[in-house]
């Protein structure tokens, strides 16, 4: 499976724009703006790619479920659950 970004990649600045009041909380509490935004755009990113994944792969997934509802599963036979 190929790497979802390069985590080595170097920092770039970027501006951006925020609620003014979760700003001022975040900064209360010493939260690293930086590295939260990092893991919550990992995570959509993550969530996106899965989403496009299925998308790019839906008529293979049909077919694979109409053959195993036809045919079964391979493996039916030797199965002990």
């Amino acid at each position: 499976m190929a790497e979802l970004y390069d985590a080595a990649a170097p920092k770039k600045a970027a501006n951006l724009s925020i609620n003014s009041d979760l700003l001022r909380k975040t900064r209360k509490l010493n939260i690293n703006l930086s590295a939260t935004l990092e893991r919550a755009l990992i995570e959509e990113l993550s969530r996106q790619e899965a989403v496009q994944w299925v998308e790019e792969n839906r008529a293979a997934i049909k077919r694979y479920n109409d053959f195993v509802e036809k045919y079964g599963c391979f493996g039916d036979e030797f199965r002990e659950f």
